[in-house]
């Protein structure tokens, strides 16, 4: 199993990749625990994505309600390994709309 720190910087160099130009943001977790990993800036449109090393991965408080509160907003989603193309591809869905 990869470690979290390996997975999400591969990740980052992915979303730069898919949506070029787009500003990926790490989240300060020391204001608010919950708050998602990364935020990502795309044209007029955001996304949250909190990033795991697995699906099974332990999760802080309050991050099920910051990502559904987020997803409310624009769009958020947990991502990890198990589920990385099916959010990928949602987020693409997404800032392409």
């Amino acid at each position: 199993m990869a470690l979290e720190s390996a997975f999400s910087a591969k990740l980052t160099e992915e979303l730069r990749a898919m949506f070029p130009g787009c500003l990926v943001i790490k989240g300060n977790s020391a204001s608010q625990g919950g708050i998602p990993d990364w935020l990502v800036l795309w044209g007029d449109r955001w996304a949250a994505l909190e990033v795991k090393k697995a699906a099974g991965a332990r999760k802080q408080p309050n991050q099920d309600y910051f990502v559904d509160l987020m997803d409310g907003m624009s769009f958020a989603a947990f991502i990890y390994p198990e589920n990385k193309a099916h959010i990928l591809d949602a987020l693409s869905n997404f800032f392409r709309e």
